[in-house]
């Protein structure tokens, strides 16, 4: 198919169903611009409209969308992200993941800002992007390949490397519940199962081919001051030269050091290995420093060792979050192999968070006699081991044993186990839960409690909690007392605040590392002017909270019409089994947990069963509020 490129600076929607092999363009709803401004907000608004009630996350009826944020691919700093949206397979509710690198950029290059895919092809396929050249592909060549092998086999057989590549690996297509896309080798959306969706509807891979002519944007006359002024805050925040030169990973050990490190499925909150696992050791394997374009921090890293399974193959350092999960959270010490098997889910195409997760859970259970030798096949899975933790990973993508269990995640692996496993499985809404232990941070605790998608702290950013002074937190939210980590005071709202300016930036595009790890300002005026300055949108500080309001409310909704109730935004049992300091107050679990929820639902405007009121939603300009949703009783 070919058509002209559209002139906005939008750009246009392309809706392609593989069932019936068809492709359409729309103009992208210049109205919706203010309301759900693009990316995350535009996606949740497609998918609440277009997926009913009752929708098998498997079937064709499922809608997998990915959008470009209103700066992704303009001239604005760490613009690179592009959001992708479904029915999550792994949780039944809203399915959202986000991504780095040039494949989004690209996209917006080729004139498109919202791509929806529909039903399922009857074979394996791909999707061809050529500037105004759309195609549905025969995949058959590289359906079964790795996620890394898949991107070499199409850049030779089109002779070029000026190929962006979205692609699914083995996990995806066999259905592990975690599947992830991967594009280039560091860049992974990974949560939530967004790589499972396209497994599931035949869909290898999505791929652009780099366009000289770039879309125009336009800007004011005094864009490249704001561009200049958002670098220099990044540059000059206090962690911008460690976060450049060890990325992520380089904080393991002051994670320790704050007593907040999921260690051997949250039965402690410190490993006493820490330091042989922290990313700085890997200084010494770095061979080029990457990341993505336009953005000064370049996070990521490419090694190469001397020694282990990992000799002689090229290799990518993990992020902060798979460090906890293949590490302390499995009790895991030696960081080469640590390493190797962060690389290998990305080989293989699942969320190493969540693999880590279900491993963790699994030699937790092996510890506690509840699964034995016999239960494994014989595979050891004592603290640590990095040899029973790569078969199970392998197994996990190819369905076969244990490892095929646990590729349903721990909330359904616990409930095919039986035998007492659920008490010990990490999960909030069927999402395992990432890497700080909530035992000693209480606004993480209920940002994992209610966040939308599930346990995950990149969803409730709430790096105000620990990087704000006392004063700081008493002009924002009444109470010093917001600072002091084990304290429930005051993270209600904190934990608003992170969950709108959160989906506020998945909706711009923009990477929440440097707006919210290194600037960490938590107002958006930085990003106002940014956008203002780009794009010449009239938009204000105001415009923006309201628009991530809006969004947050909707993807609420969305998860009420799909069966969620107050009853999921909850942390599991396994943190409620001692009494907690609650900062200076001794209290019980529904003491320190329950007084927190309550005080968010009503800082959200939502009534006590956690579901948005009338007023609230009228308030926000969600009509007709009686088609809004069916809230679970």
């Amino acid at each position: 198919m070919r058509r002209g490129k559209a002139m906005s600076f939008l750009g246009q929607i392309l809706d392609i169903d593989l069932s019936e092999e068809t492709l359409k363009f729309s103009p992208f709803p210049d109205e919706c611009v203010q309301e759900y401004l693009g990316g995350r907000g535009i996606n949740v608004k497609f998918i609440y409209d277009n997926i009913p009630p009752g929708t098998d996350p498997f079937s064709p009826k499922n809608i997998l969308t990915l959008s470009c944020g209103l700066l992704t691919g303009t001239a604005a700093p760490a613009s690179s992200r592009l959001h992708i949206n479904a029915l999550s397979p792994q949780t039944g509710l809203l399915g959202s993941s986000n991504l780095g690198g040039g494949f989004g950029a690209q996209m917006r290059a080729c004139g498109i800002q919202q791509l929806i895919i529909r039903g399922k092809a009857r074979k394996p396929v791909y999707l061809w992007i050529d500037g105004d050249s759309i195609e549905i592909r025969n995949a058959k060549s590289i359906w079964g390949l790795e996620t890394w092998a898949t991107q070499e086999q199409l850049k030779n057989k089109f002779g070029s490397q000026k190929l962006n590549i979205l692609t699914i690996g083995p996990g995806g297509e066999n259905g592990t519940l975690f599947g992830c896309i991967l594009t280039d080798r560091h860049h992974v959306a990974g949560r939530t199962g967004m790589g499972t969706v396209m497994g599931s509807k035949n869909l290898k891979a999505i791929v652009t081919r780099e366009q000289k002519q770039k879309i125009p944007f336009r800007s004011d006359p005094n864009g490249h001051d704001a561009i200049k002024r958002y670098i220099w805050q990044i540059k000059n925040s206090p962690h911008y030269k460690t976060v450049k030169k060890h990325g992520g990973a380089g904080y393991v050990k002051w994670a320790d050091d704050l007593g907040i490190l999921s260690t051997r499925n949250y039965r402690d909150y410190r490993f006493e290995a820490a330091d042989q696992i922290d990313g700085k050791n890997l200084e010494k394997n770095i061979t080029r420093r990457r990341g993505c374009a336009g953005c000064p921090i370049q996070c990521k890293a490419e090694l190469e060792f001397q020694n282990g399974k990992l000799k002689g193959n090229r290799a990518v350092r993990p992020e902060f979050e798979p460090m906890l999960a293949l590490g302390s959270k499995c009790g895991l010490s030696d960081l080469d192999t640590l390493v190797y098997l962060d690389n290998l889910c990305t080989r293989l195409g699942i969320d190493s968070i969540s693999a880590g997760g279900a491993i963790a859970f699994a030699m937790d259970l092996y510890d506690r006699g509840i699964l034995t030798l016999n239960d494994t096949d014989g595979i050891n899975l004592v603290w640590g081991n990095g040899e029973s933790m790569e078969t199970l990973i392998n197994q996990m993508c190819y369905g076969d044993g244990l490892g095929g269990i646990l590729a349903k995640g721990v909330r359904r692996a616990a409930q095919s186990i039986g035998r007492g496993a659920e008490r010990y499985a990490p999960h909030v809404k069927g999402l395992e839960l990432s890497g700080y232990h909530p035992d000693n941070i209480m606004g993480t605790a209920l940002g994992y409690a209610v966040a939308s998608r599930g346990a995950d702290f990149n969803d409730i950013y709430a790096t105000m909690e620990y990087k704000w002074l006392p004063n700081e937190e008493r002009e924002e939210f009444g109470s010093p007392k917001v600072a002091d980590l084990k304290s429930i005071h005051g993270k209600a709202e904190l934990v608003r605040r992170s969950m709108i300016i959160g989906v506020v930036l998945d909706s711009l595009g923009l990477c929440k590392l440097p707006a919210l790890c290194l600037i960490c300002t938590y107002d958006l005026v930085a990003e106002t002017e940014l956008t203002a300055a780009v794009l010449g949108q009239p938009l204000g500080v105001s415009d923006f909270f309201s628009a991530g309001e809006r969004i947050v409310n909707l993807e609420r909704l969305f998860n009420l019409r799909h069966g969620a109730s107050a009853a999921d935004d909850r942390l599991p049992d396994m943190f409620f089994e001692k009494e907690y300091n609650a900062g200076e107050e001794p209290s019980k679990p529904h003491e320190w947990m329950e007084p927190m929820k309550k005080e968010f639902y009503q800082v959200m405007g939502w009534d006590e069963k956690g579901h948005p009121t009338q007023e609230k939603l009228e308030g926000l300009g969600i009509f007709p509020i009686s088609n809004v949703a069916q809230p679970a009783a």
